[in-house]
């Protein structure tokens, strides 16, 4: 699994980051999303595409 983030779609609204605190956390000044890790473990696969899915820009890719 890679994993691609548009921070120019990102709204900041923190989906990500409820969804799958190890893989995604955002930018103190602006709250845009920032990807921690490209290739998330195995046991983090589940979390994150939940993360993908919950995104309200869809700022979020998966290539399995």
């Amino acid at each position: 699994m890679k994993i691609t983030l548009d921070q120019d779609k990102c709204v900041a609204s923190g989906q990500c980051v409820v969804a799958a605190a190890d893989v995604f956390d955002q930018r103190d000044e602006d709250g845009i999303a920032v990807l921690l890790t490209a290739e998330p473990s195995a046991d983090q696969a589940t979390d994150t595409r939940h993360a993908a899915s919950v995104c309200p820009a869809l700022a979020i890719h998966i290539q399995e």
